[in-house]
Formats: structure tokens, C-alpha cells, sequence
């Protein structure tokens, strides 16, 4: 080996070669000389960049590969390099009131099964959701208790009792959201959209929205059907919404006496407003007047001609006597 070859294989036994994430670095390298410029610099920057990236894929090449139709394959190695955070990690959520409670009591979490059985039904089915167990909507009848005050619906208490649970669940996840937001620690999927939750202690005020613009917004979800909203069920004290623009008014499907005109006339309306719109476009004026006057004297001349030449040309005619059957004469008849 001559000493350039020499020179580059210690150069790339200098390397720190981590191919786990596909990095190289060359501590011992440093400029020669400061670069009299930048693009000096750069070129010079890109030059060694070029012969540690040679270093990667030579390295890559001397691992164990496995053949595939579209090129060999290469298993990398764990990576050796700790690159850092782009962010800091996020801060532990405080604890809910059920977690609190959980840990004074000493209970602790169990994995329930997604398939519960259904004694009423006899059939396997899921725990929450869509056709679930002990669902209300599968209960015909439900046996009046001695506290039932008479008159009162139990399928109505129970969808009141529903609501209730559901308004109280909601409440204690608001209460959680804004400790978490005390302390700093919000679920990443929330902390987005956190400036506009009713939080207390966000750093932004949630911004109020106006009038007209909840009404725009329930104009626009009101008239999202095919029929325009027509056909909807309005809300106990919905207005009916203003039609800003005008009707179109079309004729009527039956034939009746002045049909014909009010169609003449729409038809006319319609041919006016795009003939003065658009005149300019398709009537050339000067063009038109140009071709009437051209049209003119081409006429009077023909006119002319004809009126001189039927003077001068035309012969004058003699009548022919006209002849009667018995007055005929022809020579070398004898009577």
C-alpha cells in the first residue's frame, strides 16, 4: 500500500461511525488555515461531508445482509449516539379525585372483559356501546318500587338519571382538565386547542364569540340538507331564518290563457340583459354601419349601370301584323 492509502484508512479508523443512526463524526478534524471566504468554507465542509457519508455506506455494506428481490438487506445495530430532545419532557399529571380515593382505599385497576353475558337476552354482548348489555332500550317493562309516587314515567326518570350521570362526568373531567392546566401538564392532543376550553388559569382567554356569529353558524348547520332546511324540526324558540336574497320565480307548470306572452316576455327579458351587457362584445357598430353603407352604393351603382345600358342597347321592335285564318293567301291555288 502507498502512503495515500494509508492516509485514508487511518482517517476512517478516526471516525466515530454510529450506524444506528446512520451518523458520522470525525472529532480530530479541524481546519488548516481560516477560509479567506465562505463559500472557501463551505467546500471545504462539504469535501470531508462526502467522505464520512463514504465511511456510512462503506460500513453498511460490510454488515450481514439478507438477498431480496429489490436489493440486499441490512439489519442496523443499536444505536450508541443519545441524541437530544427537541422539546422538554412533559411534566406528570396531578392525580384525579378517583385516583386519590383509589389510593387512600388501596384499589386498584383491573382489565374487564370487552363481552359480558346477558341474562335477560342469553346472549354475549359488549360491555359499552351499541347494543350493549343491560341496556335500557331492551327493557320492556320495569316493576314499579313502593316509593314510586303514582303517575310518574320510569322510562322518563330513567333517561333523566342518564343525563344527570353524563352532566356530572363531564363536570368532573372539566375540574380535571383545569388542574392539569394549573400545573402545566395538558395532554399534548388538548394543548392545542386549550385557548379556546372555558379553562380557568389557561394563558389565554377563551374568546367570546358574537351574536351574529353563532347565528351564521346555526343559519349554515340549519340549511346543510338537501331540502335547505326546509322540512327540519325547529327548536322550542327558533326563529325562522331571513332568505337575504330573492326568490326566483318561475312560471307555472300548467298551460293557461297568457302563457304564451309571460313566456315571450321572460324570453325577451333575458335575450335584453345579455344583449346590453355584452353589446359591446357581440355587436361591431362601426363594423355593421360600415357594411350597410358599403351594401348602398354598391346598390345605386347597379342601379345606375342598368338604367344606362337598357337606353343605348336595346333595339326598338316593330309590331307583327297579325293575320286572319280566312284572309290567307298562297300562290298557285285556284278556286
Amino acid at each position: 500500500m502507498d502512503s495515500e492509502t494509508m492516509s485514508e484508512l487511518q482517517e476512517v479508523l478516526n471516525y466515530d461511525i454510529d450506524l444506528g443512526n446512520l451518523v458520522a463524526f470525525d472529532p480530530h478534524y479541524h481546519f488548516t488555515s481560516p477560509a479567506a471566504s465562505r463559500e472557501e468554507s463551505v467546500n471545504e465542509s462539504l469535501q470531508h461531508a462526502t467522505k464520512l457519508v463514504q465511511a456510512i455506506a462503506d460500513s453498511l455494506f460490510n454488515l450481514p445482509s439478507i438477498e431480496d428481490p429489490d436489493g440486499p438487506l441490512v439489519k442496523l445495530p443499536p444505536a450508541t449516539t443519545k441524541l437530544p430532545r427537541e422539546k422538554p419532557l412533559p411534566k406528570p399529571a396531578p392525580p384525579t379525585k378517583w385516583e386519590v380515593f383509589a389510593q387512600k382505599k388501596g384499589i386498584q385497576k383491573k382489565k374487564k372483559d370487552k363481552v359480558v353475558f346477558d341474562e335477560e337476552t342469553g346472549k354475549w354482548k359488549r360491555r359499552h356501546g351499541y347494543d350493549r348489555v343491560n341496556d335500557d332500550n331492551d327493557i320492556p317493562i320495569i316493576e314499579a318500587k313502593m316509593t314510586d309516587e303514582p303517575g310518574d314515567d320510569p322510562f322518563a326518570k330513567r333517561k333523566v338519571d342518564k343525563k344527570k350521570r353524563v352532566e356530572k362526568q363531564e363536570k368532573n373531567r372539566m375540574h380535571n382538565l383545569k388542574q392539569a392546566a394549573k400545573a402545566g401538564s395538558l395532554p399534548s392532543h388538548i394543548q392545542l386547542a386549550a385557548a379556546s376550553l372555558p379553562i380557568t388559569g389557561t394563558q389565554t382567554a377563551p374568546r367570546k364569540v358574537s351574536k351574529d356569529e353563532l347565528q351564521h353558524v346555526a343559519g349554515m348547520a340549519a340549511t346543510a340538507t338537501a331540502s335547505g332546511g326546509k322540512f327540519d324540526k325547529k327548536l322550542p324558540g327558533e326563529k325562522q331564518l331571513k332568505h337575504e336574497k330573492k326568490y326566483r320565480k318561475y312560471l307555472p307548470v300548467v298551460e293557461g290563457t297568457g302563457m304564451a306572452s309571460l313566456e315571450r316576455q321572460q324570453t325577451e327579458k333575458v335575450l335584453n340583459k345579455l344583449i346590453s351587457k355584452n353589446s359591446h362584445e357581440l355587436v361591431n357598430v362601426e363594423k355593421a354601419v360600415n357594411m350597410y353603407n358599403v351594401k348602398e352604393d354598391k346598390k345605386r351603382r347597379n342601379q345606375k349601370g342598368k338604367s344606362f345600358t337598357s337606353n343605348k342597347l336595346t333595339p326598338n321592335k316593330k309590331p307583327f301584323k297579325k293575320t286572319t285564318k280566312g284572309g290567307s293567301s298562297h300562290k298557285g291555288n285556284s278556286h
